[in-house]
């Protein structure tokens, strides 16, 4: 791809990003995927809060419900942070986004813990999501200037074990996304930043077993995360749903030795939003509307319902039933070898049903600790040809004070 098409591409995503949170487009949206059968995926705003911001975790193929604490515990389960064994530590993440494509988005994430004593600890977590800069135009393609679409939310985190072996953590967190600068949308409603606040609760359990004559760690990991109020650009009247998720986790770990081990882990993931519904159809094909002038629902339930309604029907709503809500559930699956504690090899699956969006990749990766130092890179190997996620890089830095 040339650079002309290149920024091309860009510039039709980041209006994608911005237009789809206004009501009109949104709206239509959802009733383009609900109308296909084959095809309905589920979409939110600021959908950054759940991609994965480590290189540790997404080299296992974005697993981290139950994988063992470390610094990037905020993001994958809160429960997790009072188990970790060092005394204080920071890391800071970056990763090219869809640098196959284009050369300035991002994702940066940075975050740090302290041990607040042996039974609790404390976090904090910063994510930032630049998508570059976009050339922007008027209904009649006059240039009005160029402008920065940015996403960010900082998130403060507490841990504490309930037990030797039970862990819970929360978190909480404020979310800024601007997308569109001073564009109004299609209906005139005046644009602005959209600002929301998001809630994790996480539950981690451990417990040392016996395979054999080989000593492990078994884990899991239940959380739900983003919990909070719609989000919206324009006015009360146009909400949309953050990226509410259910995540549900085990991992095993296997101490080969005292200088080796290997450790499998395999997550479930679910959005708790609603899902698209099919709605019914003229024998023209246009969209069939009531009296009010609604759009009437065929199969499935209304998008638009009230937070807590879509938050907890998510789990009942899918015009197909059981069936698609099953394949609603993207699976991860990941193995990490250590060595020394010092030398890290890594490797994951991610999978989502076709229908849902179809992301399907392998991941790889590596790390290093160099005393209270460590380094870590990850890579991204999509299944199918030229797609965007194609050589996604992500690189972790992190350090680490131990407790006295």
């Amino acid at each position: 791809m040339n650079k002309k098409a290149a920024q091309i591409f860009k510039n039709s995503l980041c209006v994608v990003f911005a237009l789809a949170t206004f009501s009109s487009f949104a709206q239509n949206s959802v009733i383009i995927s609900g109308q296909d059968p084959n095809r309905r995926v589920i979409t939110t705003a600021v959908p950054f809060l759940n991609f994965a911001p480590d290189s540790r975790h997404s080299a296992m193929g974005d697993v981290g419900a139950a994988t063992t604490p470390d610094a990037y515990s905020a993001h994958w389960n809160a429960g997790k942070l009072a188990f970790i064994k060092e005394d204080l530590g920071f890391s800071l993440s970056y990763s090219p986004w869809l640098g196959k494509l284009v050369n300035d988005m991002s994702l940066s994430y940075l975050t740090g813990f302290k041990k607040i004593d042996e039974n609790s600890a404390w976090g904090f977590d910063l994510r930032y999501f630049n998508m570059g800069d976009i050339q922007l135009t008027d209904g009649r393609g006059n240039e009005l200037g160029e402008f920065n679409p940015r996403d960010f939310a900082l998130g403060t985190t507490y841990s504490r074990k309930l037990s030797q072996n039970l862990g819970l953590g929360v978190s909480a967190r404020f979310i800024y996304s601007n997308l569109s600068g001073n564009i109004s949308s299609a209906g005139g409603a005046e644009a602005k930043p959209g600002v929301s606040v998001g809630a994790d609760i996480g539950l981690y359990y451990q417990k040392s077993t016996f395979v054999g004559t080989k000593e492990g760690v078994w884990s899991w990991g239940l959380v739900l995360s983003n919990i909070g109020p719609k989000i919206t650009y324009n006015s009360a009247e146009d909400l949309d749903y953050i990226p509410t998720n259910f995540r549900i986790g085990t991992a095993y770990k296997i101490n080969f030795n005292e200088l080796s081990s290997i450790s499998f882990s395999l997550d479930l993931n679910k959005l708790m939003v609603p899902t698209p519904p099919i709605y019914r159809t003229n024998e023209d094909g246009t969209l069939a509307t009531d009296d009010n002038g609604n759009l009437i629902i065929e199969q499935g339930s209304d998008p638009d319902r009230p937070l807590i309604s879509g938050i907890f029907g998510s789990f009942s709503d899918a015009p197909g039933g059981f069936e698609e809500e099953i394949k609603e559930f993207t699976v991860s699956f990941g193995a990490e070898y250590l060595f020394a504690e010092k030398f890290a090899f890594r490797s994951g699956y991610f999978y989502e049903n076709q229908s849902k969006g179809g992301r399907k990749y392998f991941t790889v990766g590596a790390g290093m600790k160099i005393k209270n130092l460590g380094i870590d890179f990850s890579y991204l190997v999509p299944q199918i040809q030229n797609h965007p996620l194609a050589e996604t890089l992500r690189f972790s830095v992190h350090y680490t004070i131990p407790q006295n």
